[in-house]
């Protein structure tokens, strides 16, 4: 016993020496290769600092794979400036240590601030920057930024301006806009990552490259494919859009006793077939033991008097009344679908941590053909189950159509009715209970398989998901290992965001279990056309 703890002791003792004498010699290169723009206690935080417990715990919005690493960032960087990141990839290569960028830290699987091997974090906290250009319908958008931080700003300029991303204000913009990103705009005007002009981006070696210096099949990847593949994002020019001056929200409750099976079956057959300008998703959830609710939430971009018409068309069977509308500007929309009540003052978008910080799991899927009644009613047994879940269906058609499938590594677009996320939440994460909950939500992910998109079954990337398939820790992932679960993100795009890949990070130094792989040897020479 007395030797065991003996060997523990020695063992952690070595650990801990050799993390203090990597911290060290990272410290000295980056003294060597960089100008600080701030004093260095501020951009590098150590673990005896108590900065570092901040940082590493204001990162973590889900907790829950905390249970399975026992890896702690040997570093937190927060730069104030690009030079300091150039010298961080050059003092990681040289230390052999691997890097996680963190902008919102909202990352399903945590992939943006845990590692299995030796990491630092680069948290963007400090480059946050916003610049609104009104008369050209532009704004250069730092990485660091979150969504309520852009949509503010955005409406300090206009009442009439806005943009198509997501729904909760505390995403970072770095990760959003890299996966896709959509939110109650994108029948309208499509994806974040479709309105992207232009781009600033670290590589690996180093450089700091815009869309012309770094080419047009990189910018193509970095708009859908992860820029966490490819680089270092440090911000993003964006094409703001036209909203009207009045918008109208509507959210409508119904439960099984109310009809709700048939009212979802039916809307299954009109949601992405609704004006553009109208966005009408289904939030399913279970109501203690006892039964299940649906909420019919929407918005219109326009008034109250045009939307009870097209409602009353397509979807008489709501039953939606004036009365349960409510006009609002765009950016009050902002809040409400955010879960503020009417009232909250706009700064509230600039808080940066999100209110919930219970443990969940959640998985997603994409529809084409109608789900039967019956098939419907197999979820709501299965919700019954439960403690907190959720299934929130989001609507596809309108500008979604219009826009080619191979347009950008985001692949959903025509022939898809609408997006499905699931999701469960718990509050202990210990094992036994965590485990619990992740075997339902697999299982009802399994049953959903005859109801969903098949050869692939797709997924949403910015709904990562581990248990699709997941790299090596170490260094080498094959591409066809890769292939397992970048189809069902990026369908026919996967090889050329490979092709990408290899031609800019052939090594693969930028890297965590779902980035994508580089090309083996003998395809490399394969030019993608």
């Amino acid at each position: 016993m007395g030797f065991t703890l003996t060997v523990f002791l020695h063992l952690l003792w070595v650990s801990s020496s050799t993390s203090e004498t990597i911290n060290d010699h990272f410290i000295q290169c980056m003294s060597i290769h960089s100008t600080p723009h701030a004093n260095s206690s501020q951009i590098i935080h150590q673990p005896n600092s108590s900065f570092y417990s901040h940082f590493l715990q204001s990162s973590q919005q889900n907790s829950r794979r905390l249970n399975l690493s026992t890896s702690k960032p040997l570093l937190i960087l927060t730069p104030f400036h690009e030079s300091e990141m150039q010298a961080a990839i050059l003092c990681c290569k040289k230390q052999v240590l691997q890097i996680r960028t963190l902008s919102g830290g909202h990352d399903y699987e945590g992939l943006s601030y845990l590692s299995q091997a030796p990491f630092i974090i680069i948290d963007l906290i400090h480059l946050r920057t916003i610049r609104i250009n009104i008369e050209d319908e532009t704004a250069w958008v730092q990485a660091g930024a979150t969504l309520g931080e852009l949509y503010y700003s955005v409406s300090i300029k206009s009442r009439v301006h806005g943009f198509p991303a997501g729904i909760c204000p505390t995403v970072g913009v770095g990760g959003h806009f890299s996966g896709g990103g959509f939110g109650t705009l994108l029948r309208k005007y499509g994806l974040a990552a479709d309105n992207i002009l232009d781009a600033s981006l670290i590589d690996v070696n180093g450089r700091i490259l815009n869309r012309e210096s770094m080419g047009e099949d990189l910018f193509w990847a970095v708009k859908g494919g992860g820029g966490a593949s490819f680089g270092i994002i440090v911000s993003w020019k964006i094409k703001l859009v036209k909203v009207p001056p009045t918008v109208t929200v509507f959210s409508i409750d119904k439960t099984l006793e109310q009809g709700l099976t048939k009212l979802v079956h039916r809307w299954q057959y009109i949601a992405d077939r609704q004006h553009e300008d109208l966005f009408v998703r289904v939030i399913i959830q279970n109501v203690g033991k006892k039964t299940i609710q649906a909420s019919f939430n929407s918005l219109f971009l326009g008034g109250v008097d045009k939307l009870i018409p097209l409602m009353g068309k397509s979807f008489p069977q709501l039953g939606l009344q004036a009365g349960d509308c409510t006009e609002m500007t765009w950016i009050e929309s902002v809040l409400y679908f955010a879960g503020f009540p009417r009232g909250t003052p706009l700064e509230i978008l600039l808080n940066r941590t999100h209110p919930d910080r219970s443990f969940f799991k959640a998985k997603s899927d994409y529809v084409k053909e109608a789900i039967p009644e019956a098939g419907l009613e197999g979820v709501w047994e299965r919700f019954l189950k439960e403690e907190i879940v959720f299934m929130i269906m989001d609507p596809y058609g309108g500008r979604m159509n219009e826009i080619s499938e191979y347009e950008i590594p985001f692949p959903h677009r025509k022939g898809n009715l609408y997006n499905i996320q699931y999701l469960v939440k718990w509050e202990d994460n210990e094992a036994k209970i965590s485990n619990k909950h992740l075997h339902w939500i697999r299982m009802l992910y399994k049953y959903m398989t005859p109801y969903v998109s098949k050869s692939p079954r797709a997924a949403y990337f910015n709904y990562r998901d581990l248990d699709l398939g997941s790299n090596n820790q170490d260094n080498y992932t094959s591409y066809s290992q890769g292939w397992s679960w970048g189809r069902k993100y990026f369908k026919g795009n996967f090889f050329r965001l490979a092709w990408v890949k290899t031609k800019v990070d052939p090594t693969n130094f930028f890297r965590n279990e779902q980035t994508i792989p580089p090309l083996p040897g003998w395809r490399i020479r394969r030019r993608y056309d």
